[in-house]
């Protein structure tokens, strides 16, 4: 590709729209995680009489709230994935059918 074409895509306001969106989600998720994640670690670090609580028989408070972070994880990855399956590839193919194959703008 060259640097016309390259510009030319950078210029093109749904490529500005996908860019902007799409860090703004993808940033607002990622801090979502951290928060849960060091949430974690710091009841580990700071509150290990409550971590170590007992809930059900030997199975302790720090089980479920682990299985917790992962799982949130899980979430919020299927999360991206749906929002990227659906508004963020109908973006892509907007600014690609914007962009011929000669990368003349349409």
């Amino acid at each position: 590709m060259d640097s016309q074409v390259a510009a030319r895509i950078r210029a093109n306001p749904n490529f500005l729209t996908l860019v902007r969106i799409r860090s703004t989600f993808a940033w607002t998720l990622a801090i979502i995680m951290l928060v849960i994640y060091y949430a974690f670690i710091l009841l580990v670090a700071f509150a290990p009489g409550l971590m170590a609580t007992p809930v059900i028989g030997p199975v302790t408070l720090g089980f479920p709230l682990g299985l917790g972070v992962i799982l949130s994880a899980i979430v919020l990855t299927g999360i991206y994935v749906f929002r990227a399956n659906g508004e963020f590839d109908d973006l892509t193919r907007k600014v690609v059918a914007s962009v011929g194959a000669t990368g003349a703008v349409r």
